[in-house]
């Protein structure tokens, strides 16, 4: 034994130094920068942002306060408002104009933000689109969008402005200096327009079946731009996709709307007692110790103010706090329920907006998922500051501080099926998490989409496994990632890129971000690590305007972790990871100088990864076996329909006789050669196997090997990414066991991203019956892409694949 370690170690030592010699002689060999720092890539720390990742001694931020009162005319679709703003340089900057964003013109054909895309013939051919061509072409108005009537300062004298396309540069009487505050009004109006016929993020929904609207009232005032140490005025134009930054600031909020018309909105209401019956402002201030939710507003109410619409008027006003934005909903239409919770030792008003189109879902599962929502991001961040979170069913996908818009309405008869209402559940716990991200921790949406839809998307997915952990998440697991990977590379973009370039906007803007944090937190730092890391950067950055750098270095700064070759890899570049195991040399003590290798007779197996819909990852095993975890949907039995008690076994569907029906199916497990008393006795007690791999993906990554033994257990080594550090395309490791190997397998819970696996297998394995083969490739809806059932022989001894 002593001569074999002593072989390998003088081979070993002789290979590194040949290597590091062609190193230096050969700038094109196998060492290359993966794990070199970022350097220069990342802007230079300064006295506003530190290396360390945290708000700098000097680091400041400009602050905006609105006073608005608006009116809205069902009768005539339109938004008729005036504010006051007073804006306020902490700045140590001079400035002589300011920037506003004027959203709505996105819809107007002369003040389009004009970012054209090569010709395609439109899905629809509607008036709106028409018009849109001529208003380029002809320089034709369609009257879309916002109209400034009037702009003064506090004087009311007149101020000079530039409208360029979605942006207002106001001129300044005087220059503002550092510290001073300057306060101006506008009066404005726009049509509302119908946002189911031509998009956008607001307008109104019309149900011609009872003649009845539902207005999303988003993006709707003139409001300030971003001015940041980093970048200056953040004046992009919006198109529609890079959503926005704005500044922090308190909002006072007056809407004047059809007296039968019910509104939620960011902030709290300051008027309920005047605007709400008395047996309505009742069950209001009973829910707030609910809890369940209450209907404030009650299905039946809603569906009779729908055949009897009011021509009287009502005044809602609303104040919010320390937020960067302001939105509302208002219809007739809505059904309200509200419930309170305890969180950090403040009441939190949960509350639901939704139509009798919604009803079954929403009365169920609304309410109970905003507070799930809330309760699970103020554990992966920081405690949620705000004293209301709503959700509000609006037949899209859209969040605002304090409110969002989301989708999920039933079948007429009321039913629903199972898909409609998991994306339900996924897209409500996800715009009410934008709460924290960017509402809170205020990144910039229309420079960096992933620092707010890929953060939050991620959390949204630790979200989903703790309300269910048999919920078919589809952001956040690894392996659902495979497919997009696999694209070629000219189809591929990093993830630091602008938001306005992206061609596949939801893996590169969603997905992919959310799964590279969740392998950052399951493979390569551990959960205790990341997770206080991710909450020192939303402690860190909450109300403030953080960068890639800043979460790049917090996350760094807070573990003690190098990350940089991370970084590099998964949101610089555009390589996936295709970790290959080429060859397994195997050994056996050898005590006598005439130890042969067993053999064995080479088996050719037909491996097919498991599916998609099939496969459990690792973060719900884990949380399943963590005894310290309840999930919601066990917590709280409310939650239990047909569909969640059909997943267990307890809707009336046989489970004993579909699991013996699956064993029946399953080959039997790998039986090894046998060993006589007699070979044991000549070959000893110990197995050497050294493993070669090669990176052929380009990604470096941790390497998860699995053996399984002989006597049918099986152990697992994590293989730090650092393997690679000093060769990036080939690497090694020998190991020693008590047990004889008979087949190893790397990536086995499919932790990585690898988007081969059919050169990650090594020994004898079981050949699928055509029952799993069938399961693999259909999945549960169907099949699966980009599935194989590639062909892996066995080896032993010295044999490659």
């Amino acid at each position: 034994m002593k001569r074999i370690f002593t072989g390998i170690l003088f081979v070993m030592g002789t290979v590194g130094a040949s290597f590091a010699q062609d190193i230096q002689n050969n700038p094109g060999s196998n060492h290359g920068n993966k794990f070199e720092q970022l350097g220069t890539i990342l802007p230079t720390p300064n006295e506003q942002r530190t290396a360390s990742g945290a708000p700098g001694v000097k680091y400041w931020q400009q602050r905006a306060d609105y006073n608005i009162k608006c009116e809205l005319d069902e009768k005539n679709l339109k938004l008729i408002g005036s504010e006051t703003i007073t804006y306020v340089n902490n700045s140590p900057d001079v400035l002589t104009y300011i920037w506003l964003q004027l959203d709505e013109n996105q819809h107007n054909t002369l003040n389009t933000s004009n970012y054209q895309s090569s010709s395609t013939m439109p899905k629809q051919t509607t008036t709106q689109n028409i018009d849109r061509t001529l208003g380029r072409n002809g320089d034709v108005d369609n009257g879309l969008g916002d109209v400034i009537t009037k702009l003064t300062d506090a004087t009311g004298k007149k101020l000079a402005y530039t409208v360029n396309k979605t942006m207002m540069r106001v001129e300044l009487p005087v220059p503002l200096k550092s510290g001073q505050q300057f306060i101006f009004n506008i009066d404005w109006t726009y049509k509302i327009t119908d946002r189911m016929t031509i998009g956008g993020r607001g307008g109104y929904e019309y149900f011609p079946e009872d003649g009845n609207y539902l207005f999303t009232m988003t993006q709707w005032y003139p409001r300030l731009c971003v001015y940041s140490d980093f970048q200056g005025w953040q004046n992009h134009q919006f198109t529609g996709r890079g959503e926005f930054a704005l500044t922090f600031g308190n909002f006072h909020v007056q809407m004047t709307v059809p007296a039968d018309h019910v509104i939620g909105s960011t902030g709290e209401c300051i008027n309920y007692a005047a605007v709400l019956s008395p047996e309505k402002f009742a069950r209001y201030n009973k829910a707030k110790t609910s809890t369940v939710p209450v209907e404030v507003v009650t299905l039946a109410e809603a569906k009779k103010a729908e055949k009897a619409p009011s021509t009287a008027k009502k005044t809602w006003v609303f104040q919010a706090n320390n937020v960067r934005d302001f939105a509302w909903g208002s219809s007739r239409k809505f059904v309200w329920d509200a419930m309170g919770i305890k969180l950090n030792g403040k009441n939190i008003m949960c509350m639901s907006y939704y139509g009798k189109e919604a009803y079954n879902l929403y009365s169920k599962y609304s309410t109970r998922l905003v507070a799930h929502t809330i309760k699970t991001y103020s554990d992966f961040s920081i405690p949620y500051t705000y004293p209301v979170a709503q959700s509000v069913e609006a037949s899209n996908g859209m969040e605002y501080p304090m409110i969002c818009f989301n989708y999920g309405r039933t079948e007429k008869d009321g039913t629903y099926s199972e898909g409609t209402k998991n994306g339900m559940i996924g897209v409500v716990i996800h715009e009410v998490g934008h709460n924290f991200y960017p509402m809170i921790i205020n990144s910039d949406e229309r420079q960096w989409s992933w620092m707010d839809e890929g953060l939050n998307s991620f959390v949204e997915y630790l979200a989903e496994e703790l309300w269910d952990n048999k919920f078919p998440s589809k952001k956040g697991a690894a392996y659902t990632m495979v497919d997009y990977m696999k694209l070629p590379k000219n189809e591929l973009e990093p993830i630091m890129s602008n938001s306005e370039n992206i061609v596949r906007f939801g893996p590169n803007a969603y997905t992919k971000p959310a799964t590279g944090l969740n392998i950052l937190r399951e493979t390569i730092m551990g959960r205790k690590l990341f997770d206080y890391a991710f909450k020192e950067y939303a402690k860190r950055w909450a109300f403030k305007h953080p960068t890639p750098a800043d979460l790049f270095r917090t996350m760094e700064d807070a573990s003690g972790e190098d990350l940089d070759w991370f970084w590099r890899g998964w949101f610089y570049g555009t390589d996936p990871v295709d970790i290959s195991l080429d060859s397994v040399k195997v050994g056996k003590a050898d005590l006598k100088d005439s130890f042969t290798p067993p053999k064995r007779n080479g088996v050719t197996a037909k491996v097919a990864p498991p599916s998609v819909n099939s496969f459990e990852d690792i973060s719900k095993i884990r949380n399943r076996t963590d005894k310290s975890i309840v999930f919601q949907t066990d917590r709280d039995t409310a939650t239990h329909d047909f569909y969640w008690k059909y997943a267990r076994g307890l809707a009336g569907v046989d489970t004993v006789k579909f699991s013996n029906m699956i064993k029946a199916q399953t080959p039997p497990a790998f039986e090894t050669d046998a060993m006589t008393a007699d070979d044991k006795s000549k070959y000893g007690s110990m197995y050497f196997y050294e493993l070669n791999f090669s990176n052929k993906g380009g990604l470096v990554m941790p390497i998860i090997v699995e053996f399984k033994f002989a006597d049918g257990t099986t152990s697992v080594d994590r293989i730090p990414a650092q393997i690679w550090r000093l060769n990036e395309k080939n690497c090694s490791k020998f190991y020693i066991q008590s047990k004889e190997v008979v087949s190893i397998k790397i990536d086995p819970m499919r932790e990585t991203v690898d988007i081969d696996e059919t050169n990650n297998f090594w020994g004898k394995t079981g050949e699928p019956s055509k029952f799993q083969v069938f399961k693999q490739k259909m999945g549960a809806n169907g099949p699966v892409r980009g599935q194989s059932t590639g062909v892996n022989p066995m080896q032993v001894g010295t044999g490659s694949k």
